[in-house]
């Protein structure tokens, strides 16, 4: 597609057709459709999203100086107006619509596609809403005509697990998860704290004091610097615990091996994390149901989909166009979500978005 798209009858048409037969998929399955604003509070998105999002978001302040964006996805603005409405819960929404990206250093790369999904909100059986949202997605894309298409998964919960069990200061535990999505951040931290690292090594990884210098006297100053270092020099894991964590975050490939390989990897470090690993087995099998080869779907440890609202099971849908490889669909739970936007208690989310022009573009190329 070219960066500006241009949708004339044909493509309109294509477009519709397959928008038309997944929004069949979702309404039979009670979900109602609903379509917010193409434009957007820019607080909603800029303060919820990754930096992947942040940084491909458009943002414009209008005439009474308030900063406005172009929906980057459709996800936050229906969860928005969900927690604002305050239920009643569970509440499934569909919807199909376009959507705005910048796309630095892409200047080939299409800055509007449309998208066609459906959002889960406040079911309390987490394992039944994610096998309807994976079942849903998959019939979605069938019923659009859509094949051969491959599975990649992940678990943030399962990372967020063996983090809460590590003996670290809750900061510390909280700065491991915040910071999953950056590249060696956490194998390099795990690494110094199970070396014992000087003071001085886990305080720059640990970032710039976050109290400002204005204001305090130098007692205060040199108050503060002590107890980070009498902190930094007690902080010291289990080698073998920090080595089972860094080995977990490599593993990548066919599921079933992947499984096989975490639960001797935690075998060995002595890690009990039965509901995760019993959460793991339970959407394989209801892949296995729904009839998607095993030796299409892969699971990844560090895999978070690049969106810090994510909070636990997390998947991508491939398959491939012209050009080759393509993800078609993507989607996972958020369950603190609704929370930040307003809702008045916990309510638990999961949900899936499906890129429409790239299932036409993916059975265009089919043989």
């Amino acid at each position: 597609m070219p960066p500006f798209p241009y949708y004339d009858a044909a493509a309109l048409d294509a477009l519709d057709k397959d928008a038309a037969a997944m929004l069949g998929v979702f309404t039979k399955a009670g979900y109602a459709r609903a379509e917010p604003s193409v434009l957007q509070p820019a607080e909603i998105f800029l303060d919820r999203s990754g930096e992947e999002i942040r940084r491909r978001t458009f943002t414009l302040t209008d005439l009474s100086g308030r900063e406005m964006c172009l929906r980057p996805d459709l996800t936050i603005p229906i969860c928005f107006e969900a927690a604002q409405r305050g239920g009643p819960f569970p509440a499934r929404i569909c919807y199909h619509g376009p959507v705005f990206r910048h796309q630095p250093g892409k200047p080939g790369r299409p800055t509007q596609f449309v998208q066609t999904g459906a959002e889960l909100l406040g079911l309390g059986d987490a394992a039944a809403g994610e096998k309807e949202i994976l079942s849903l997605t998959f019939e979605a894309l069938k019923a659009a005509g859509l094949k051969n298409s491959e599975l990649l998964f992940g678990d943030l919960s399962l990372f967020g697990a063996l983090v809460d069990g590590l003996a670290l200061p809750k900061h510390w535990r909280w700065r491991l998860k915040r910071n999953f999505w950056r590249a060696g951040y956490v194998e390099a931290l795990l690494e110094k704290l199970a070396q014992g690292a000087p003071p001085a090594d886990v305080a720059m990884l640990d970032g710039k004091d976050d109290a400002p210098l204005a204001g305090r006297t130098r007692e205060e100053i040199l108050r503060r610097a002590r107890d980070k270092a009498a902190e930094a020099a007690s902080l010291k894991l289990d080698p073998a615990i920090a080595g089972a964590i860094t080995k977990l975050l490599r593993v990548s490939g066919p599921a079933k091996e992947a499984m096989a390989e975490i639960n001797e990897l935690l075998k060995t470090a002595g890690i009990k994390l039965d509901a995760q690993m019993a959460g793991m087995e339970s959407r394989l099998a209801a892949m296995a149901a729904l009839g998607v080869d095993p030796a299409r779907i892969r699971f990844t440890a560090h895999f978070g989909r690049n969106m810090e609202y994510y909070t636990g099971f997390v998947f991508e849908v491939w398959n491939r166009d012209a050009e080759g490889p393509v993800q078609v669909a993507g989607g996972g739970r958020y369950d603190t979500l609704m929370e930040s936007l307003g809702a008045k208690a916990p309510v638990s989310a999961i949900g899936c978005a499906i890129r429409t022009e790239r299932v036409l573009a993916a059975k265009r190329a089919a043989p």
